[in-house]
């Protein structure tokens, strides 16, 4: 077995875990929204290993998994930038109050994220050259990045607060459809997306990540985590204003993004 089928197994894996998802209830629904993320992680993880090298997915998971629990605590402890919300004691272990598991979900959707924004990047038409041209390209990578990965949880805060994961113990303004979770989530998960993109684009090098020839995986798990969202809100969960929010947030990423993927595949 070539070592370039690892990624693809995992991440099949991970979407069968998704696809069991809504048939389990009690422990058996927290084993198996563990086992996706820890399998979606090691999908993203190995992918970066074998395309980009040991030592970039090495720093990448560093970077990110210190950064993700950083940014939990630093949201339980003081509110900001989510507003005030809470984890709840179902996720098992916890460090500080954060689940462990937490950090892990980081790492699995800031790697497709960052070759959307770096894949998309690369197709804006940059006025400018030499660094003014390369930094303003840079600012639309990070940008793009931060929405790709932000958008996610237009789906992930209303399946997880339902399920009890966490919560936010004060009402406030939420988007129409989707209680429970104030617009200023959103906003706060906008802006520490795109900190971690451009601290990603500092520490990370982007020579193969403008071809998205090597990026079934990637684009694969995205894709899936998009349409997978839009039909499980949708028809399984009775939560059609999820699938519409998360469905266009995400879709304006997803759709060019994928695209350009299957588009470099084929020729």
């Amino acid at each position: 077995m070539s070592a370039r089928t690892i990624p693809w197994l995992l991440a099949g894996s991970a979407i069968l875990a998704q696809i069991a998802w809504p048939l389990t209830a009690g422990q058996a629904r927290v084993a198996t929204t563990q086992a996706v993320v820890c399998l979606f992680a090691a999908a993203s993880v190995t992918h970066a290993g074998i395309w980009r090298g040991w030592a970039w997915a090495g720093r990448y998971t560093a970077v990110v998994l210190a950064f993700g629990f950083a940014v939990e605590l630093l949201g339980t402890t003081t509110g900001f930038p989510f507003s005030p919300y809470e984890y709840t004691t179902v996720l098992q272990p916890q460090l500080l109050g954060v689940p462990l598991l937490i950090p892990a979900a980081w790492t699995m959707m800031a790697y497709p994220a960052l070759l959307v924004g770096r894949t998309l990047g690369t197709r804006i038409r940059i006025r400018g050259a030499g660094r003014t041209g390369a930094r303003r390209r840079a600012i639309g990578q990070v940008a793009l990045g931060a929405w790709a990965l932000a958008s996610w949880d237009l789906f992930l805060d209303p399946q997880m607060v339902a399920e009890g994961y966490w919560r936010w113990p004060t009402a406030a303004v939420a988007l129409p459809g989707v209680p429970g979770i104030p617009v200023i989530n959103y906003l706060g998960w906008l802006l520490v997306s795109a900190i971690l993109m451009a601290m990603l684009t500092r520490v990370l090098p982007a020579a193969s990540d403008s071809d998205p020839a090597d990026q079934g995986v990637p684009a694969l798990l995205y894709g899936w985590t998009w349409i997978g969202g839009i039909v499980a809100n949708a028809v399984f969960l009775g939560r059609p204003a999820v699938a519409l929010w998360g469905g266009i947030g995400m879709g304006l990423v997803a759709v060019p993004y994928l695209s350009a993927v299957v588009g470099r595949r084929r020729a």
